[in-house]
């Protein structure tokens, strides 16, 4: 069950020591119960390119009521960059016209993370 950010962590911190970055959905019930957990790309070292259409496909098919994204940053930065806030807006817009809702975009390293939701940016 994910109450907090950081409840989620544990399922995805194994791919913080990447070279690449990997973007991450996790699926969540109505009872904030992780479906599943899945890759939705690999990118280079700087960025993952990402499209809210393979974010909700997923999404749909697992009947979630809501998903969280994560991705990790191999520089060890945890500060979101100006693609970072550009696709969490077109993840909270896509998803709004789904009924599907974004709770968070997480960024996260090995030793901690940056919330969207914790820091109002979501």
């Amino acid at each position: 069950k994910i109450e907090t950010p950081a409840d989620l962590l544990p399922h995805v911190r194994h791919y913080a020591d990447r070279k690449q970055e990997h973007f991450l959905c996790a699926t969540i019930n109505g009872a904030n119960e992780i479906l599943n957990i899945r890759v939705v790309s690999i990118g280079l070292v700087d960025r993952s390119p990402v499209h809210p259409r393979e974010v909700f496909a997923d999404a749909l098919s697992d009947r979630a009521s809501a998903v969280i994204v994560a991705h990790n940053h191999p520089s060890g930065a945890l500060e979101p960059s100006p693609s970072d806030l550009e696709i969490t807006g077109q993840l909270k817009a896509a998803g709004a016209i789904v009924g599907i809702d974004l709770l968070d975009h997480i960024i996260f390293n090995r030793t901690g993370y940056f919330s969207f939701l914790e820091e109002g940016k979501l």
